[in-house]
């Protein structure tokens, strides 16, 4: 069969763009991916090293909430006090009033006209300083005992540690926001608000340094 040159040429041409023409649908098909994933492109799908947030944890009622705390506070006062007090009294009494035969007058002195005279001189000098530190850290795991209509919770929490007739008991409470808590499960003392914490300590150790109960009343009305 006779192909004239002519004929080659132009169906080379047509081959070309038919080919080139497909090349340019592919090549912009491939390359946006709004295509492949109908007309949006979230970060899953552009990103690899993606990784999907956990939704926030919905908390409830009775969840157990480990609060770790550590509470410090520092404490200085001076105080002084200088008073000083002078008082100086003169008091005569020229006349006086006298009944004679029903009959009122004048007071006579036999003995000198009265005379009283007085000075008082009072001083009051007291000083006082105090400086205390304090310092409390322990864990303590609190219940969710309520919710709040914005979505706080409140916790309660109680623990007990015994060894041999020594006994340590703390208590905890107060509010915090379900945005502080950690992702294990626990949440500083220092966001929990409206914070209570009740420790108290029983034993030797205890008895060894506490006061009786009449220095405790001293100390308190201070007699002398």
């Amino acid at each position: 069969m006779y192909i004239s040159l002519r004929n080659v040429r132009v169906l080379a041409l047509l081959l070309g763009g038919a080919c080139l023409a497909a090349g340019r649908a592919e090549a912009q098909n491939s390359s946006l991916l709004a295509n492949q994933h109908g007309g949006s492109v979230t970060m899953a799908d552009a990103a690899w090293t993606y990784q999907k947030m956990e939704e926030p944890k919905q908390w409830k009622l009775h969840d157990l909430i480990t609060v770790s705390v550590s509470e410090k506070s520092v404490v200085k006062s001076d105080g002084e006090i200088n008073r000083m007090k002078k008082g100086y009294g003169d008091l005569i009494l020229p006349d006086w009033l006298q009944f004679t035969h029903g009959q009122l007058g004048a007071q006579s002195w036999s003995n000198g006209v009265p005379h009283i005279r007085g000075e008082i001189d009072q001083k009051l000098q007291t000083q006082g300083q105090l400086q205390s530190s304090d310092s409390v850290a322990f864990k303590i795991t609190c219940e969710v005992v309520d919710i709040r209509p914005n979505g706080c919770l409140i916790l309660e929490g109680h623990d007990t540690v015994k060894n041999n007739e020594e006994v340590w008991d703390y208590a905890l409470s107060g509010e915090i926001r379900a945005e502080d808590i950690k992702p294990n499960n626990t949440i500083l003392s220092e966001n929990v608000a409206m914070l209570r914490i009740d420790k108290q300590e029983k034993g030797h150790v205890r008895d060894s340094y506490r006061r009786g109960w009449l220095l405790e009343w001293m100390d308190k009305w201070q007699p002398f």
